[in-house]
């Protein structure tokens, strides 16, 4: 291990409790573009030297291409494409590469064109729905707030009929980290990291809720990071904090 990829794994000891360094599958969640999660979660990378990485920001062809030797941040960026897409700079995202050099690469992000063609017949039609619980509608509590976080994501922008089809491409999103997460455990044995939004970690509607619908048997960490001691609902195996860093307004162009 190198000495920088030690000192990150010293500094995460206290932090990590047992309960992740044991467990098969270890969800860390994000807020995108706060730096000081990106830096714990490749601190804690570093620390439990995982089999494999799944990241929801890289697409399956992605992942694959990941897998070519680098030696560098600007040679893994060309081998992916990173810069060329629109999640926050690769700046945030190489040390957690970084600190698990040996780890198997796994994308599991939907691209778009795929996405618009599955959203177009019922989510229940998935070949995978059935296995990961998602043949029957969300029940009406979960779709409610689904679909009003939705609405705040994008600014109150959306036209109402489009909050169903937007909690769908959010719930597709979940079945595909899920069904990534478990050939990656498969495939290596585990342990397997998985790094994606705080959304997508969600232990009640979230990817370790499919997990453990689909191997109700694998053991599953997840942590949410939030910002300025704001709550993260979700019911999370663990929180915890960081500073938030200074945004401009997300809704500014929608307020013009």
């Amino acid at each position: 291990m190198a000495l920088w990829a030690a000192l990150f794994a010293c500094s995460a000891q206290a932090e990590i409790p047992q309960q992740a360094r044991q467990a098969q599958i270890v969800i860390l969640g994000e807020q995108h573009d706060n730096p000081a999660h990106h830096v714990r979660q490749a601190e804690w990378v570093a620390a439990l030297a995982p089999k494999a990485l799944v990241f929801e920001m890289l697409t399956p062809s992605q992942g694959a291409r990941a897998a070519a030797p680098w030696r560098d941040q600007a040679g893994l960026d060309a081998l992916i494409g990173w810069s060329e897409t629109s999640w926050p700079s690769f700046d945030l995202y190489y040390p957690i590469f970084a600190a698990a050099p040996a780890a198997v690469v796994y994308g599991a992000g939907v691209p778009r064109e795929a996405l618009r063609k599955s959203l177009q017949t019922p989510l229940a039609a998935h070949p995978q729905a059935g296995r990961f619980g998602l043949d029957a509608p969300a029940g009406p509590d979960e779709q409610s707030a689904r679909e009003a976080l939705q609405a705040a994501a994008h600014c109150g922008a959306l036209p109402v009929e489009m909050l169903p089809v937007m909690v769908n491409a959010q719930r597709l999103r979940d079945l595909e980290l899920a069904d990534v997460t478990l050939r990656a455990l498969q495939a290596t044995g585990g342990p397997v990291v998985v790094i994606t939004g705080n959304g997508h970690a969600r232990p009640d509607w979230g990817v370790p809720a499919l997990l453990a619908k689909a191997v109700p048997d694998v053991s599953v960490f997840a942590l949410a990071q939030g910002e300025e001691g704001a709550e993260v609902a979700g019911s999370f195996t663990l929180t915890l904090d960081a500073p938030a860093p200074d945004r401009d307004d997300p809704c500014a162009a929608f307020n013009q």
